[in-house]
C-alpha cells in the first residue's frame, strides 16, 4: 500500500521553491525511511514463516527503536544486537534502549571489536544457537527489499520537482529514490558519515546515474554535532514547525539551504526534501548535550 504524505512548502527563498515530504508523520516510532525499509522485509518474514526478527544497532539507533516497535505491533519477537558492552548497565538511562526493551526486544550487548564481525557466518550461527531461528534485518535495514519500499516514497504528484534531496546513512533510501525518480529529476544525497565509501554501496542497488552525493555537511562524522547545527535546527523548527533530528535531517536541511545560498540550484528550481524521521533520537542527543553543557534541541515536537 502506498502512503501518501503531503509536501509542506517552505517560502524561504524567492529564486527557488522548497518543500519537505513529511515522512516523519507516518508513525511516531516506525516513521520515515524505517517504515519504508521494513515494509517488504516484514512481508518476506511472514512468507518464510518466521516469528522472530534480529537486527543490529548502536546506542541511539532509530533502526533498533523501529524494529522493536514494529515487532510489538505485528506480533514478532525481536532481538537487538547492540554495539558496546558497557551499555548493558545504562538501559534505564538510554531512551532508545529503554524503549526497545519496553517494546519486548531482547538486547544482546557485544564489544565494538566483536560488532565489526557481526555478519560473519560464524557469528550468525552463534546467534541462532542462542536465540533460535530468526529473520535477519541488516543494520540500518538496507537490503533489496528495503530499497523496494523506499521506491514508494515518490508519488506521481512529485513529478513537479527538479531535485530530490535526502540524508544518507547506509544508502538504502537514496537508492530507492534513484530508482523511482522521474527522468528529469536529479537525486542529491547528504551523507551523515564522513568519507566517500557510500558510492559503491549505492551502486549495489541503483544502476542509474541521476544522482550525486554532497560530502560537505556531515559536521565531523556520524553522530557529531556543533552548536551552530543545534541553533540551526531550533531556528528552523521555530520558523516552520518542522522538527529535525541532529544526525540526519538537520544536516540535510542545513546543506540544502546552504547550497541555495551558494546558487547551486538554477533559478526557478523546485526542490523536494525527504524528511526521513529519526526524531526519537532527540532525547538521547539532548542527554549528551546536557553532559557537555551545550545548547539543547527543542523537544516539543
Amino acid at each position: 500500500m502506498l502512503v501518501a504524505i503531503p509536501n509542506q512548502f517552505i517560502e524561504t527563498f524567492s529564486e527557488v521553491r522548497l518543500a519537505v515530504k513529511r515522512e516523519d508523520l507516518i508513525h511516531p516510532l516506525i516513521s520515515g525511511n524505517k517504515f519504508r525499509k521494513l515494509k517488504y522485509n516484514l512481508i518476506q518474514a511472514e512468507v518464510e514463516g518466521q516469528q522472530q526478527l534480529l537486527t543490529f544497532g548502536g546506542a541511539f539507533s532509530n533502526h533498533i527503536a523501529a524494529v522493536a516497535a514494529v515487532g510489538k505491533l505485528r506480533g514478532f519477537k525481536t532481538v537487538g544486537v547492540i554495539r558496546g558492552e558497557e551499555l548493558a548497565m545504562q538501559i534505564d538511562q538510554n531512551p532508545t534502549l529503554r524503549l526497545a526493551r519496553d517494546s519486548g526486544m531482547q538486547l544482546k550487548f557485544i564489544s565494538r571489536e566483536a560488532y565489526r564481525n557481526k555478519t560473519s557466518p560464524e557469528f550468525i550461527t552463534q546467534l541462532k544457537q542462542e536465540f533460535g531461528d530468526f529473520y535477519l534485518v541488516p543494520e540500518g535495514g538496507t537490503n533489496h527489499m528495503a530499497v523496494k519500499g523506499c521506491q514508494e516514497i515518490l508519488l506521481p504528484a512529485d513529478a513537479e520537482f527538479d531535485f530530490i534531496c535526502c540524508a544518507v546513512g547506509t544508502g538504502g533510501t537514496i537508492s530507492g529514490l534513484i530508482n523511482s525518480a522521474f527522468p528529469h529529476q536529479k537525486v542529491i544525497g547528504f551523507p551523515a558519515l564522513k568519507g566517500d565509501f557510500l558510492t559503491e554501496e549505492i551502486r549495489k542497488f541503483a544502476a542509474a546515474d541521476n544522482w550525486e552525493l554532497i560530502l560537505d555537511y556531515h559536521f565531523g562524522g556520524y553522530g557529531k554535532v556543533s552548536t551552530a547545527l543545534i541553533h540551526f535546527i531550533n531556528d528552523f523548527y521555530l520558523k516552520t514547525h518542522i522538527p529535525l533530528d541532529p544526525i540526519y535531517t538537520g544536516k540535510l536541511v542545513f546543506g540544502v539551504l546552504d547550497l541555495v545560498r551558494k546558487k547551486y540550484f538554477p533559478e526557478g528550481s523546485k526542490i523536494l526534501i525527504i524528511h526521513t524521521g529519526g526524531l526519537q533520537g532527540i532525547e538521547g542527543m539532548n542527554l549528551r548535550l546536557q553532559n557537555k553543557q551545550s545548547p539543547l534541541l527543542i523537544t516539543n515536537v
